[in-house]
């Protein structure tokens, strides 16, 4: 099968050398997300709500370039400085997940790039 890079116009800066997503077939594999605002690059500073809110944002970004939605999810990982977080964040994912959720898993972890405190991949069917 072929593989196929996908790299937004529209999508925040990579962090490193990565690319937001790979295509095989008629899978795509999305990069981890943090709250990166696309425009200037820079973190989005605020609480597990705002920062979930902009990684979802960036994520969906991933996806319609795509011409897919969240619908189209089939596995997501999130990554959480603090688990204490994990209710604030769920609230924000619902909102994005609406039916038919994916599978997840949630993961605490010590640190993230740039002080992120959550970062969200998924992998999404076409």
């Amino acid at each position: 099968m072929k593989k196929t890079i996908i790299k937004p116009a529209k999508g925040a800066p990579a962090v490193g050398p990565y690319n937001h997503g790979v295509r095989i077939g008629d899978m795509l594999f999305c990069a981890g997300q943090i709250p990166i605002e696309p425009a200037t690059g820079n973190l989005v500073t605020g609480d597990i709500k705002a920062q979930t809110e902009r990684v979802l944002e960036n994520v969906k970004i991933i996806l319609e370039d795509q011409k897919l939605s969240f619908a189209n999810v089939v596995k997501s990982t999130v990554f959480l400085t603090n688990l204490g977080d994990f209710a604030g964040m769920n609230e924000v994912y619902a909102k994005y997940f609406t039916a038919d959720f994916p599978a997840r898993s949630t993961i605490q972890v010590a640190a993230l790039p740039k002080g992120a405190i959550v970062e969200i991949e998924v992998v999404a069917h076409y």
